[in-house]
């Protein structure tokens, strides 16, 4: 048997990968990535910096560990309707397995590409494992998805696979000598007109691995109390390997499970969450255009091109929001906590369409996915499958007060406040006149009060009462 084996992004690890270890199991394996101009394009490429660079550093680690095991991992540049049915005739290979996706467009990719193979006798398979179980596969009682995240927890739970991750491979045959190019190397970041970002977290397994060692060595044992501190580093950082797969969520999973203690339940029921939001995009792929909530169409959003901007480029007088936007463009990361008071902001504060932030997350972000990102921005709005009402607002003075109680996170990304005593930092409007003449930092671009309450009765007056 002559397998190929087709890495695409979302698995890019040798341990725990099911297509690769069926098809060592099987006979010859031939590992290939397309570089599809879809990313991969130098001006694609720009506008997705932060991924960009995490994912060649992905790439690059996964040749180097194919290698270890007496493979190579081979790059061919083109569409990949057209150069996986190509080199599959050409390689004369019996089967090609990859990992599926359950984004709507990978989705049609994938129907389309086994079509074509299919006409060549040739079939195409995608295994589990982006996900805990197969998406569509936990269902009510009634047959359908859960529309609420708690009773489809509990269903996860009652049917997870206590099972370990599967073994590491010891070792690969060699690529098969009849093969042929043209084959590329890894982009580099130079060829497709990027700049190393030096403050970006390394990608690849070996930087993954190292990541979930700190982790459970460090900081689960404080994360139940510690993980909504925007100022204390207590969360995994592990958000962009599971995004990519350099590490798969299963091998998370039971590495945090056996380490156990009071932190462990509580970040698995994240896990859980990221299992949510991809059973979700499976069951209903126009989320992605389109509000859970159906009484969220057509929503009178405002227009108002200065307070975009201003929320983008972290000048709205709000810190925590501020904080938020600038640590976005600066490492392609943002905590949840700040995550949830911006997003909350943008759509609840300024009444803009979330889908504008929404797009603006998934260009920076390093860990940019399209269900977790798309979920957690409609329950921020209030449009998403969350069982709390829509008129749930963050007072983003109140959360930097909790979860940023000296203001270490908003001095370390809005510089202009380091001076500012912590009793004014989350609402500097209050400090002194004296005080507030030597910070250059704006006035709030708009009232907590008048913008809960604009919001309440937009909402209200679209949704005729409680929008559900």
């Amino acid at each position: 048997m002559r397998s190929l084996v087709w890495f695409r992004g979302k698995d890019l690890r040798v341990a725990d990968h099911p297509p690769l270890a069926e098809a060592a199991a099987s006979g010859e394996v031939i590992p290939l990535f397309v570089v599809d101009p879809f990313f991969f394009s130098p001006e694609r490429a720009r506008s997705l910096p932060h991924r960009m660079q995490f994912l060649l550093d992905s790439l690059a680690c996964l040749a180097s560990e194919l290698a270890g095991l007496g493979s190579r991992l081979l790059l061919v540049s083109g569409r990949s309707v057209d150069v996986l049915p190509r080199l599959a005739l050409q390689w004369r290979v019996d089967q090609v397995l990859a990992s599926r996706w359950v984004e709507p467009f990978g989705r049609e990719r994938d129907r389309r590409i086994a079509e074509s193979l299919g006409r060549s006798g040739i079939p195409f398979r995608c295994l589990e494992g982006e996900t805990l179980l197969p998406p569509g596969s936990v269902r009510t009682g009634q047959g359908g998805m859960f529309r609420v995240f708690t009773p489809f927890a509990r269903a996860c739970a009652a049917r997870l696979d206590p099972s370990s991750p599967l073994p590491p491979l010891a070792s690969l045959p060699p690529l098969p000598p009849d093969l042929s190019g043209p084959f590329v190397p890894v982009p580099s970041l130079e060829a497709l007109g990027l700049r190393p970002n030096p403050r970006l977290q390394p990608g690849g397994s070996r930087a993954g691995r190292a990541r979930l060692s700190v982790f459970l060595q460090e900081r689960l044992g404080r994360y139940s109390l510690e993980r909504d501190r925007m100022d204390l580093p207590s969360t995994s950082r592990l958000s962009a390997d599971l995004k990519f797969g350099t590490l798969s969520v299963r091998q998370v999973w039971r590495a945090v499970a056996d380490q156990g203690g009071a932190g462990a339940a509580p970040f698995l029921n994240e896990l859980l969450w990221r299992e949510f939001s991809h059973h979700l995009l499976w069951e209903w792929p126009e989320l992605l255009d389109r509000p859970f909530r159906s009484g969220f169409a057509g929503f009178p959003w405002r227009e108002d091109a200065a307070s975009w901007e201003a929320w983008c480029e972290g000048r709205t007088g709000y810190p925590v929001v501020d904080a938020a936007a600038r640590q976005l463009r600066a490492e392609g990361f943002v905590h949840n906590r700040a995550r949830m008071v911006a997003a909350s902001f943008l759509a609840k504060h300024l009444l803009l369409d979330w889908r504008l932030g929404e797009a603006h997350y998934m260009q920076w972000l390093a860990d940019g996915d399209w269900a977790s990102n798309d979920a957690g921005w409609q329950w921020c709005a209030g449009c998403g499958c969350d069982a709390q009402p829509w008129f749930r607002i963050f007072n983003p003075v109140a959360q930097g007060l909790k979860f940023d109680p000296e203001g270490g996170y908003v001095k370390r990304w809005v510089p202009e406040l380091a001076g500012c005593p912590a009793a004014f930092v989350h609402e500097p409007w209050t400090a002194p006149r004296d005080l507030r003449s030597r910070l250059d930092y704006p006035e709030p671009r708009v009232d907590h009060a008048f913008a809960r309450e604009r919001f309440r009765a937009t909402a209200r007056a679209h949704l005729g009462g409680d929008g559900l």
